[in-house]
């Protein structure tokens, strides 16, 4: 069994570390900054094996040069994103297989926030590591693939098992709560959703990690493709992706 432990960064990123108690392995996907990471590695007495990337921002890889020096780890990051991740030591695409923590984990190349964006599926622990592809009732915004790359990309996460638990990159739970009650007022599974995303945030809780059963029946962008939200939200629009690209630039306004 893989423990999560999941580290605050930045101002409002998430960090994952993996460790297998059985093997002594340990990977951290997404380290935006070095120093936290370091923090937990010291107070848990483990060596950091493997660093893992989801995409090229530096706020998801600004502390891979650190970390790699000091730990000797190997880096692992989407070949896509090869000229924009330096020092690459493992390069993945779409479909491999990849040991995580000693765990096999799927690649899944998720173009849209970015053109080499992957997210990395464990299916003996059922963990998603989305990271800037989906959120908490949210989406990453599409800043360098189309709308309907990012809609494409969602209906692959979409396909998952609905027990799985999903670990995103950012805390934007909040805001993404606030907008689908603004598009989507009479659900009631997302009312109690946003009660309980409130009252974590009130205590300084993280909403994360989710599960994308439950994701499936409130998140506005992975209901693109549900004739009733869309009629239900005013939407009379002739395909799933021009849906999911009006949704997506209201958020964007919003």
């Amino acid at each position: 069994m893989i423990h999560i432990e999941l580290i605050s960064a930045l101002s409002d990123n998430y960090i994952y570390l993996l460790h297998n108690d059985k093997q002594n392995i340990t990977a951290v996907i997404d380290p935006g900054e070095a120093d936290p990471v370091i923090k937990v590695l010291k107070a848990k007495n483990w060596n950091l094996d493997q660093i893992i990337n989801t995409h090229h921002h530096h706020d998801h890889t600004g502390g891979n040069s650190k970390l790699k020096k000091i730990y000797k780890s190997q880096l692992i990051a989407p070949l896509y994103e090869k000229d924009r991740i330096s020092d690459i030591d493992i390069f993945v695409s779409d479909g491999d297989t990849i040991s995580i923590a000693g765990a096999d984990s799927k690649v899944i190349h998720t173009p849209g926030h970015t053109l080499g964006h992957v997210c990395f599926y464990i299916p003996e622990e059922k963990y998603l590591f989305s990271g800037d592809t989906m959120f908490y009732l949210g989406c990453g915004r599409v800043f360098e693939g189309t709308m309907e790359e990012m809609w494409n990309s969602l209906l692959k996460l979409k396909l998952l098992p609905d027990d799985t638990t999903v670990y995103c990159g950012h805390e934007y739970t909040l805001s993404n709560a606030k907008f689908s009650i603004h598009i989507d007022p009479n659900n009631q599974l997302l009312k109690q959703a946003y009660n309980n995303i409130n009252n974590k945030r009130n205590e300084g809780l993280p909403t994360i990690p989710f599960l994308l059963g439950d994701e499936k029946k409130i998140n506005p962008f992975l209901r693109a493709n549900e004739n009733s939200f869309a009629s239900s939200i005013g939407l009379n629009l002739s395909s799933p992706s021009e849906i999911f690209k009006s949704i997506r630039t209201q958020k964007d306004n919003f």
